[in-house]
């Protein structure tokens, strides 16, 4: 098991977030510290998981804690990269359609700073998007 790396930068307004590995009950303090730190930079934080291999319910709910937090304060907390595969209990819960999401940071970073709200593409929105060979959605 590869140890959890987190590297944060800043891209416009926002604050990306890069976690790299494993993200379960044993890093969860240090993910939401890592979350926490941004948040006091930006009110626009972006969550890339693209380097994410596994995520369990406990990553989960500080996901949830900071994006509930962003919304209630008129941030945005978008995530980026999320690969079904590794990242599941997103799309069984339900929250993959109610949480920004987007293929990359690149497509996150452009959504903040058209709309300034983060509302989510919904071309991400899908389990198979970020699947490589996988068909996309594209906006008409």
């Amino acid at each position: 098991m590869a140890e959890l790396r987190f590297s944060m930068e800043t891209r416009g307004t926002a604050v990306v977030v890069s976690a790299h590995g494993e993200l379960d009950i044993t890093s969860s303090q240090r993910f939401g510290d890592r979350l926490s730190e941004a948040a006091a930079a930006s009110d626009q934080i972006i969550l890339d998981m693209s380097a994410v291999d596994f995520m369990d319910t406990t990553a989960l709910a500080v996901i949830v804690t900071h994006w509930r937090r962003a919304a209630e304060e008129g941030g945005a907390f978008l995530l980026a990269g999320a690969r079904y595969r590794y990242t599941k209990a997103l799309w069984i819960t339900g929250l993959a359609d109610r949480l920004p999401m987007y293929d990359t940071v690149e497509e996150a970073v452009a959504a903040l700073a058209g709309t300034g709200t983060g509302t989510g593409s919904g071309a991400a929105n899908s389990p198979g998007a970020s699947e490589p060979g996988k068909p996309e959605a594209t906006a008409g």
